[in-house]
């Protein structure tokens, strides 16, 4: 079957071509040329179909997961990191997985780590207090927000308090190397094939730092879970994980809950960090938003003895809710998902993607296209006002995917976005850094150099 797309490109290097913020105005050209959806051969290797538009992924996220595959091209190279987890299986075991864990992200205990979110954040808030009394009032956001949620995710998973906010962290440079090892593999082709990929001196350093990862996850606070485990009131991740039960009885093994927790690590860590930094730089690009989700924050914790947001506060933070999604649309942590089908799949227009092939569904090319956003480049929270929110398409905004396989973390991640992002704009504001923020797309987006805020401390409102 032939699918008949726009145009056919030829590329030999596409991932160092995307991976710059050149690269992510060359994708803005490609929508906007080509409206819905293109063919690329990558080298003589690989060819995939780019969608980039609601209507044209709606049928390929929702289709069942029993002929949804991940692909190897983009997903293997995680595989040795996070082995065989809910991100990178298939078929009935990723059912069978997601079966598992869907209860680990149930309202009644997500609720129980809304108070480690407000930890945290005092915990960041007061590094930053002293740092601004000290002269050092530019900060980059990935940095700090990134130990942030580290901070949150070893206390929501392991019920570890690591201190990591103030001391150096081996994790999370294991973390950022394997990332950039990963992104540097997809744009060289001979790196493709294990065989030569073990070989080489990256291959040895991504051996290296995932060593560093199973050992600082696995070994050491699993132990030190054992050993907190009669002291603890909480369950945490873990616990989950160990306690669940199939139809059959039958829970993970030892393999499954180090896979799952790698991956709920790594999910959970980079993507939220990138996530919130970007709302805060977005805002400090719009004080007039800004000063409108203080506002919010403000009035809602008012009288209160503690300035802790609690789990009911949540959807009492409707203007800071729209800000974070605009910024979700405008600057998405994670840029695009790929899925291969082992049925054709009909999309719209007559046209047929054939079974097998290896679908990029653009969720930046989605967020940035003028045909589904008008001004796509321009930060409007308005967008998401449930009045201008009427008939758009259920698929143009999926920052956390969508169907069966979408992120199964989402509510986690959208709970500490909003309990970091109030408990931040109540005690500091935040203006432009002293450089041009040029965007950095890797596994998740970043930018180059970090992204410097410059942060002014607040007194609390008089009450």
């Amino acid at each position: 079957t032939l699918f008949k797309v726009c145009l056919v490109h030829f590329m030999w290097e596409p991932f160092h071509l995307t991976g710059t913020e050149e690269g992510l105005q060359a994708v803005d050209r490609l929508v906007r040329t080509y409206k819905h959806s293109c063919s690329w051969f990558l080298g003589p290797f690989y060819s995939l179909v780019r969608l980039f538009h609601p209507d044209y992924v709606k049928p390929l996220l929702l289709a069942s997961a029993s002929i949804t595959v991940k692909d190897e091209l983009f997903y293997g190279f995680l595989r040795p990191w996070l082995g065989q987890s809910i991100l990178l299986s298939n078929g009935e075991e990723w059912s069978r997985r997601r079966r598992l864990l869907t209860p680990a992200f149930h309202f009644d205990i997500l609720r129980n780590y809304i108070k480690i979110f407000n930890h945290s954040s005092d915990v960041m808030h007061a590094k930053w207090r002293r740092l601004v009394a000290n002269g050092e009032s530019c900060l980059d956001m990935f940095s700090q927000i990134s130990m942030l949620t580290l901070d949150s995710l070893l206390k929501c998973t392991f019920s570890y308090n690591s201190n990591c906010q103030e001391n150096s962290s081996e994790y999370i440079a294991a973390i950022l190397e394997l990332s950039n090892l990963i992104i540097d593999r997809r744009g060289r082709i001979l790196h493709h094939w294990d065989w030569w990929y073990w070989r080489t001196p990256e291959g040895r350093r991504f051996k290296r730092a995932c060593d560093i990862v199973h050992g600082y996850l696995v070994e050491r606070f699993m132990g030190a879970k054992y050993e907190e485990e009669k002291k603890k009131k909480v369950v945490d991740f873990i616990d989950l994980l160990l306690l669940s039960k199939d139809e059959e009885g039958q829970g993970l093994s030892d393999e499954d809950v180090k896979a799952e927790a790698d991956t709920f690590m790594f999910a959970g860590h980079d993507t939220t960090a990138s996530g919130i930094s970007w709302v805060l730089y977005n805002l400090s690009q719009n004080q007039d938003y800004q000063d409108r989700c203080r506002a919010e924050v403000n009035d809602l914790l008012q009288d209160r003895q503690t300035e802790d947001i609690e789990w009911d506060d949540l959807n009492n933070l409707p203007f800071t809710t729209m800000c974070i999604k605009e910024s979700l649309r405008l600057h998405s942590p994670v840029s695009a998902v790929t899925r291969r089908y082992t049925e054709d799949m009909n999309v719209p227009g007559g046209r047929v993607i054939p079974k097998g092939s290896i679908c990029l569904l653009s969720i930046y090319g989605i967020h940035h296209n003028p045909e589904v956003w008008p001004d796509p480049d321009v930060y409007n929270p308005m967008r998401f006002d449930p009045e201008n929110s009427k008939g758009r398409s259920s698929h143009a905004f999926i920052p956390f995917s969508s169907g069966p396989r979408n992120c199964i973390g989402q509510k986690f991640a959208m709970a500490e976005m909003r309990v970091v992002v109030a408990l931040t704009l109540r005690r500091f504001r935040l203006t432009s850094g002293p450089e041009k923020v040029r965007r950095l797309p890797q596994v998740v987006l970043g930018a180059e150099g970090g992204l410097q805020l410059q942060l002014e401390t607040l007194d609390p409102p008089q009450e």
